[in-house]
C-alpha cells in the first residue's frame, strides 16, 4: 500500500526518513498477529500508529480499544482488563467482563505499559503466551483472541534491571519494536505541521490563517519541542486565537514560546586519570564502602600516632607530627569544656598520661574485616531485622530490588 495514502488517511504529516521508516514497519507488520511495542516520547503520536496497524490488519472489522495503564488505579486495573465476579471485592455488586473478553477477535492498545503493576504484568504475560485469563474472584479459565499493541515513553529495559518491569514480559512485547521519532529529530517536518494546524484552527474559529516570516520560522524549527507534536499543536492554537497580527514575526512568536528550563551546570565527579581501575565506582554503595575504608585508615593512623606519643611524649612537639593532615582538623570532644568562660581562645596545655609502658609494648591491634561480601551480608541482616523480616521494605531501604535481595539471601545463606 502507498505510504502517502496511509498518511492522508490517518492525518500523518511529515516526510522525514525516520518517520517513513516507522510507518513502513507498521504497514509490514499489520497483516500478522505479532505483538508490537511502540517506543517514543510523550506527544509523538504513538496511538496513531496502533490505529494504522489495526486498520490494515485482518482484525479491522473487530473492536479496537485503547487503554491508558497509567490512568487506572492499581487496585482496579486487573478488574478493568480481565473482569471480575460478583462479590469478589467491595463494590463488586455484579459480574463484569474485562477488556480482553469484550475485545476478543480485535486489538487492544496498552498505552504507558511501563506503569502497569507487577501483578498485572504476570496476568498479561499469560494472556500473550496462552491466550488464557481468569476473572478476579473466579477460578474458571477463559480464552481470548486479542492482538496486543503496547506503547511506552519509558526505557523498559532499564525498568527490568530495576525490578519495575518483568523481563520475560518485555521480550514478549518487544517482538516487533517501532520507534516513533521525536519532533526535534525531524525538524524538516515542523513548518509543514505548523501550517496544517494553523489552517485547521483558522477554519474552526473563522479567522485568517497565521503566517510566519523567515526569522520566526527558524525559531520555530530550532525550538526543542519537549512535548513534540502535541505541544506544537497547542502552540499553533494559542497563536491562532491570541495573536492580533496574523503576520507573525520573531518577536511576536517568542511571546508564545515558554522559557527553556535552566540547564544544570553543577560540577560532577570526573574520573581521575592517575587512579587505578579499582577506584572507579559504579554506584553509591561502592562509594560508601570507599568512604568507610578511608575513615578506617584515618582512625588506624590516629591510634598508631596516639600510642607513639604515649611511648615518647617528645614526639608531640615534632613539627612533622603536628602538621599531619589527620590531626590538623581533629579536636577532642572535651575541647569545648576547656574553653574559658569569657570566650577567649587559649592554647590547651598538654595532658601527661601515666601509663604502664610494658602494657603498651605488648598491645595488639585487631583489624576489622575488609571483605565487601561480609559488609554486604551485615547490612542485609540489619535491614531485615529493622523491618522485621519484610523483604520489600528491607530491599527498599538497601536500595536494591526485591529480586536481588532474594538472590543475596540465598547466596549468603541468610535465614529470615
Amino acid at each position: 500500500m502507498d505510504i502517502q495514502a496511509i498518511k492522508n488517511r490517518f492525518g500523518i504529516i511529515g516526510n522525514s526518513p525516520a518517520l517513513n521508516y516507522a510507518l513502513q514497519v507498521a504497514i509490514q507488520v499489520a497483516n500478522t498477529d505479532l505483538t508490537v511495542l511502540i517506543n517514543g516520547e510523550s506527544g509523538v503520536g504513538k496511538e496513531v500508529f496502533s490505529q494504522v496497524i489495526h486498520a490494515l490488519s485482518a482484525r479491522k472489522h473487530h473492536p479496537f480499544i485503547a487503554v491508558n495503564c497509567g490512568a487506572i488505579p492499581e487496585g482496579t486495573i486487573d478488574s478493568e482488563l480481565f473482569g471480575h465476579e460478583k462479590g469478589s471485592f467491595t463494590g463488586a455488586v455484579d459480574s463484569r467482563k474485562g477488556y480482553f473478553e469484550t475485545v476478543s477477535g480485535g486489538t487492544i492498545f496498552l498505552d504507558e505499559i511501563g506503569e502497569m503493576p507487577l501483578g498485572t504484568q504476570a496476568r498479561l504475560l499469560r494472556v500473550l503466551e496462552t491466550g488464557e485469563f481468569i476473572r478476579v474472584g473466579s477460578s474458571k479459565v477463559q480464552k481470548t483472541d486479542v492482538r496486543v499493541i503496547a506503547a511506552t515513553n519509558r526505557d523498559l529495559l532499564e525498568f527490568t534491571q530495576d525490578g519495575k518491569f518483568r523481563e520475560d514480559l518485555y521480550y514478549r512485547l518487544n517482538t516487533v519494536p517501532i520507534r516513533v521519532p521525536a519532533l526535534r529529530d525531524r525538524k524538516e517536518d515542523i513548518p509543514m505541521l505548523f501550517r496544517k494546524f494553523c489552517v485547521d484552527f483558522a477554519e474552526r474559529y473563522k479567522t485568517p490563517s497565521i503566517q510566519l516570516d523567515e526569522e520566526a520560522r527558524q525559531i520555530l524549527v530550532n525550538y526543542p519541542w519537549r512535548g513534540n507534536v502535541r505541544e506544537l499543536k497547542n502552540m499553533a492554537e494559542q497563536i491562532s486565537v491570541l495573536s492580533q497580527n496574523k503576520q507573525v514575526n520573531a518577536q511576536e512568536l517568542r511571546r508564545f514560546l515558554p522559557e527553556q528550563p535552566v540547564t544544570n551546570r553543577l560540577p560532577m565527579l570526573a574520573p581521575n586519570a592517575n587512579s587505578s581501575s579499582n577506584s572507579d565506582f559504579s554506584n553509591e554503595r561502592d562509594i560508601l564502602y570507599k568512604l568507610f575504608f578511608d575513615m578506617k585508615k584515618d582512625v588506624t593512623e590516629l591510634k598508631k600516632m596516639f600510642f607513639d606519643v604515649l611511648q615518647n611524649p617528645n614526639l608531640a612537639h615534632n613539627t612533622s607530627f603536628q602538621d599531619n593532615p589527620v590531626l590538623h582538623n581533629y579536636q577532642p570532644a572535651e575541647a569545648a569544656s576547656l574553653q574559658p568562660a569569657l570566650g577567649v581562645s587559649q592554647p590547651m596545655q598538654p595532658i601527661i598520661l601515666q601509663t604502664d609502658h610494658n602494657i603498651i609494648d605488648h598491645h595488639e591491634e585487631v583489624e576489622e574485616t575488609l571483605s565487601i561480601a561480609d559488609k554486604e551480608k551485615e547490612l542485609i541482616v540489619k535491614a531485615l531485622k529493622k523491618h522485621k523480616g519484610k523483604r520489600k521494605d528491607a530491599a527498599s531501604d538497601l536500595g536494591i530490588s526485591e529480586r536481588t535481595l532474594y538472590r543475596k539471601l540465598k547466596e549468603y545463606n541468610i535465614a529470615e
